[in-house]
């Protein structure tokens, strides 16, 4: 696969590293993060992240998975929210998870860092599992993504997904309520989604 054509969630990044420092203000505070080639949203917070975090609960405390994390906005911003908490970040790019864990000690925000496609690596149960799902990584993946939240959820555990309208968020919606007991859209902007889903009604993943 060529540089060009390679995408966030290939396993192996082989674009050339060209790192990218920035700042992201959040909720007053300015942050400094690092970015790359091969990481999604290089450079920037993306609209649809940024519209997670706005809907994620006001105070947390447990186990929190920032799942696909990326450079590690979710991880990193929501650990300094609630310090409380107990972050797990994991994506199945290398290079994306080493920016994550390099910006969560940039920022003063413990956290662990786990390569992992999906679940594959990770030890549930989470209290809260937050997700930008990979869609150009296709249906058949994101979906096995729900089932595996849904399966990794602690009894009174949440997720929270952000999607576009135009990408499948109707569709999505409907298959998640399939897999939980209560769904519900608790933010919306731009086009995304914010989906809320608890009660899961699977243990299997």
């Amino acid at each position: 696969m060529t540089a060009e054509a390679q995408q966030y969630f290939d396993r192996n990044p082989s674009s050339e590293s060209r790192e990218q420092a920035f700042t992201v203000t959040w909720r007053g505070r300015d942050y400094r993060f690092v970015s790359d080639n091969g990481v999604f949203s290089k450079g920037e917070l993306d609209a649809g992240t940024a519209l997670l975090l706005s809907a994620l609960p006001e105070h947390f405390e447990g186990r929190l998975l920032d799942l696909g994390c990326g450079w590690g906005p979710v991880g990193v911003l929501a650990g300094s929210r609630w310090p409380r908490a107990s972050v797990t970040m994991a994506d199945v790019n290398p290079r994306a998870l080493a920016l994550a864990l390099r910006n969560a000690a940039a920022n003063g925000v413990k956290a662990e860092a786990v390569l992992s496609d999906g679940f594959d690596s990770l030890d549930g149960p989470f209290d809260l599992i937050a997700l930008n799902p990979p869609i150009r990584a296709g249906k058949e993946t994101v979906y096995r993504l729900f089932r595996q939240c849904a399966a990794g959820l602690s009894a009174e555990g949440r997720l929270m997904i952000v999607m576009r309208k135009q990408q499948g968020a109707p569709s999505a919606l409907k298959f998640l309520q399939t897999l939980f007991g209560f769904t519900e859209t608790v933010a919306r902007k731009g086009g995304y989604h914010v989906f809320e889903c608890k009660g899961s009604k699977t243990d299997e993943i």
